[in-house]
This record gives C-alpha cells, structure tokens and sequence, in this order.
C-alpha cells in the first residue's frame, strides 16, 4: 500500500520517501495515502521524466518508444527515466541531434555536451554539509527535494524496482564493477560502457592524513595497499553498501561509514571525467595532485571536470584517484 510523504510523493516504503528521501512521520494514515499517492506518483514522473511506479507500460518522453513498467532508462534513445537526462557523446561534445519517435531500437540518441543536473531536475537542492561524524544514512538530505542524479552521462543506478524499500534520499548514482561487489539494484539495467580504447581503474585509498584532518571517531583501519576498481560504465556510483536498501555501489567504501549510502558519482565521455556530490551527508572535496588537503567541499549537486591525477576526498578516511589502467590491470 502506497503512503504519501509531507511533501506529496507516493511513497512503497514507510520510513522514508522513495522520491525526496523525507521521512514520513509527518505523512497522513495509509488510508488517504492510496488515494493521493497516484496523484503525486503521476505528478513526479511527469516533473523528471522517470517511470511512473505503477504496472502500466510508459512511453519515452523523449522518443515516444515503449518502454517497460518500472525501466530506467530508454532501449531506443538511451533517454534516463530517473533523472529526465540524456546519454553523454562518445566522442568530443557536440550540438544535440533530435531522434526522430520511429528511430529503430538500439539508434543512439542526441548527444549533448556535460551540463550541471541543477538544470535538469527539478527536484535537486542543495543541503548544508557537516564534518564526518557518525552514520550519515538518516541525514543526506533533510530538504524537501532529493538528490539530483546523472546530468547527461547516462543513466542512473535506481534504488529497484518500483516498491522496493530505498530509505533517505543520500544522493543517487551508478555503479561500478568491482569483483564481488553486486553491480546495479533491483530492476537495474546495465548502463552503456566507457567509450574509446582506453581502459580506467579508479585507485581506493585509506589516507591518514585525510583522517586526522577531519578528527574521525572510528578507529583508522590499516592502510595497506590500494583498492583496484576497474570503470566499466559511465555512470559510476561511490558510496556504501545497504542489503535491506537495496543499494550496491560499484565503487564501495562500506568500511568508512563517514561515506553516504549514495555519496557521489563519477560520470564520463571517455575521455573525461566528471564527479557530482549527491546530497551527501559529510561532503565531497577535490584536490590537484600533489596539493594541499581540501578544506571545502564542492557544491552539491554541480558537476566538476577531475583532471588527471586529481584526488577526491570522502568521509573519515577514503581518497580515490581516477587514471588510465596499466597494461595487465584491465
């Protein structure tokens, strides 16, 4: 049975709202839920372009292709039913290229140049942002608006299937194959792979030095060598794991529990990349190699281009590094 957040979503889940993440304590009884949940179910897909929760097949806003109840994205244009976004170019940007609604399936759709989600989705707001402490689940975002997902690069890894428990809004993201990690959630389909020849890993860092900046008051784990996670799609989500969310990022800091469920996503052309902070809890920072620590964190919701060798800060202890794989990486 649907329940109705304060904020007017339809939402599967009782403790939190599947759309904005607010809790829903504030929300009327079940009773008048079911009947306002429709309405606001078919408000927030005609709002950001995502499909409406219900049985129903949809058809693409943007091609007019059928689509699946419950599909993330278009087979036909690639067209992002989550975040109302189309897929980034494979190549360098370009001007957009209309798809015409009898495109074949399989015909790439227009390729539009990286452009910040603020523009895209009305639901994205930015939060106030705190030093490291604790748990961050039960407060990425206490705003009346989520996070925003993928601005142009494609598709998004949703929370699951339509009914599926997600919990607080901590920002949104796909995910990146590492060995055993779970790749994608719920109904979950796999988002086109990294353009061009060259292959990228992302290096996984346990820093001491970011430790001791942000005074973490879980014991600092041994540093050890670092974690390899090889870019295979993308759109790349960072964050921590969560079963009974449903949540499995491709890129996984499950042991910094300064990290957000959905903390941040990498996202690229094939030639570079960008990452965008999605509402997190404790903040995402940026920092040129061989630069001093970073003292402020970007802003939620903007994407920033990640030069070669650049490091990105998260939660107590966690540094990533973005570079092209070395031969016998991949």
């Amino acid at each position: 049975m649907s329940a109705t957040c304060p904020n007017g979503h339809a939402s599967e889940s009782t403790d939190y709202c599947d759309v904005c993440g607010e809790p829903m304590g504030a929300a009327s009884g079940a009773s008048a839920a079911v009947a306002s949940g429709s309405v606001g179910a078919a408000a927030g897909a005609a709002g950001s372009g995502g499909a409406a929760p219900g049985g129903e097949p949809i058809a693409c806003p943007h091609c007019s292709f059928p689509a699946a109840a419950g599909a993330l994205f278009c087979e036909n244009c690639g067209y992002d039913f989550t975040t109302g976004s189309l897929p980034e170019p494979a190549g360098a940007p370009s001007a957009a290229t209309p798809v015409s609604a009898g495109a074949p399936a399989g015909s790439p759709g227009p390729l539009d140049p990286p452009a910040s989600s603020l523009d895209l989705d009305p639901l994205s707001a930015p939060v106030a942002l705190a030093p490291p402490v604790g748990d961050p689940e039960s407060g990425d975002s206490s705003s009346a608006s989520a996070g925003a997902g993928d601005p142009r690069t494609g598709p998004l890894v949703a929370p699951g299937a339509p009914g599926a428990p997600t919990g607080p809004a901590e920002g949104e993201a796909a995910s990146a194959r590492t060995g055993a990690t779970p790749s994608g959630t719920g109904t979950h389909l796999p988002t086109p792979p990294v353009p061009g020849e060259d292959q990228w890993v992302v290096e996984v860092w346990i820093d001491p030095d970011w430790y001791q900046a942000q005074k973490a008051e879980d014991p600092l784990p041994s540093a050890g060598l670092p974690g390899l996670v090889v870019l295979r799609e993308r759109s790349v989500l960072v964050g921590r794991p969560s079963v009974s969310r449903n949540i499995h990022p491709q890129i996984d800091c499950g042991a910094d529990t300064g990290v957000s469920r959905r903390h941040c996503q990498l996202n690229t052309d094939g030639q570079r990349w960008w990452i965008e902070d999605l509402q997190s809890s404790n903040g995402t920072y940026l920092s040129p190699a061989g630069g001093e620590l970073p003292i402020d964190p970007i802003p939620a919701g903007q994407r920033r281009e990640v030069a070669d060798g650049d490091r990105i800060y998260l939660g107590g202890w966690t540094r990533l590094v973005i570079r092209k794989a070395l031969p016998g990486e991949v």
